[in-house]
């Protein structure tokens, strides 16, 4: 593993909230799939990684009062149990009538899990400056050497890369905050922001989502107060008492324009226009060329933590066992509308 910075989880990863959440709605593709992420990534922090996963629960609150009409359809789509607003008080949640209560939720310590993740892996501080494929092995370059390798995965966050430009990866900038507090919080709980429950004096409160370019952008934005609109939105509907900020944790991560995920392989994008031109006027029946032994794994927005053991699944499945990916994941959906975007100029 590589990465730029000297440990894990400096970047949107470790300024995620690291909620582990379902998703409510009517239904819908994106639905079933995060509701799948979560029951995968909920078991597997469980049985590998319980030190670093606070399996509480986590209540799902109303957004308004429209989307509380729908919360008895919620409840038989998507399960939980529905809770009433004396339940709600018990749990330390207030100025509510509704929730769903999903036994199976929680919350992730970021850092400390992603530094989990790696202990038994090779990590190594390298800032690629070129990658390039000679002879059929991938070329690292960097101002400090050179690294080879066989199959390359490119977990390039909001940064992306070229080879994967036509993806389209859009950034969004996240804040969360870590407080000391005397609130007795029994459960993690989530309305337009995530609270967790008190561990040991301490709740999170995360995470903002922000359409920024660059953190320079994000924090003007911000106006120097990162954590102002979380703690009022969280006011709104937790008992927060007494808070005393601990650590703010801020960072860019990354999404796609249709909110799914990505993880597959990389289309060579370049050789596709030359060779078929045709793609950018809307022909659809060019076949595919990949760029050997390149991989992909991007686009989590902010379910990072939901849908990445997920995704790492079904990418060490098509990598060793030749087994294609969920076409919901698949980065080839994004090919072609961008190659016709590209002939519209």
């Amino acid at each position: 593993m590589l990465d730029r910075a000297s440990e894990p989880a400096t970047g949107g990863s470790g300024a995620a909230g690291a909620f582990i959440s379902p998703k409510l709605g009517k239904g819908g593709e994106l639905l079933k799939l995060t509701n799948l992420a979560f029951e995968i990534a909920s078991k597997f922090y469980t049985e590998n990684f319980p030190k670093y996963f606070d399996k509480s629960g986590i209540v799902r609150l109303p957004k308004d009062e429209k989307d509380e009409e729908n919360f008895t359809l919620y409840h038989e789509l998507v399960g939980g149990k529905l809770l009433n607003e004396s339940e709600l008080k018990e749990f330390g949640i207030k100025n509510e009538r509704v929730g769903l209560y999903f036994q199976d939720g929680g919350v992730c310590d970021a850092q400390g899990l992603c530094k989990a993740l790696i202990k038994d892996v090779e990590f190594r501080q390298f800032e690629v400056k070129e990658l390039k494929q000679e002879q059929g092995v991938w070329v690292l370059h960097s101002s400090s050497g050179e690294i080879f390798a066989k199959r390359v995965a490119l977990a390039t966050g909001h940064e992306g890369h070229e080879f994967l430009k036509y993806m389209g990866i859009r950034h969004v900038w996240g804040s969360r905050g870590d407080f000391y507090s005397d609130a007795d919080i029994k459960v993690c709980m989530h309305k337009t922001v995530s609270v967790s429950r008190n561990k040991d004096g301490i709740i999170k409160i995360g995470a903002s989502h922000v359409k920024a370019k660059s953190a320079i952008e994000a924090c003007q934005i911000c106006d120097g107060e990162p954590l102002k609109q979380l703690i009022e939105k969280a006011s709104e509907f937790a008992e927060i008492l007494n808070l005393r900020l601990k650590e703010t944790f801020c960072g860019m991560r990354s999404g796609s324009h249709d909110y799914f995920p990505l993880a597959g392989k990389v289309i060579d994008a370049e050789f596709m226009l030359q060779t078929y031109p045709q793609i950018k006027r809307g022909y659809k029946k060019a076949p595919i060329k990949y760029i050997d032994n390149l991989y992909v794994i991007n686009g989590v927005g902010g379910r990072g933590f939901v849908f990445s053991p997920m995704l790492a699944q079904q990418l060490k499945a098509l990598i060793f066992q030749g087994r294609e990916v969920d076409s919901r994941i698949n980065p080839d959906r994004l090919f072609l509308k961008w190659a016709r975007k590209l002939g519209r100029g």
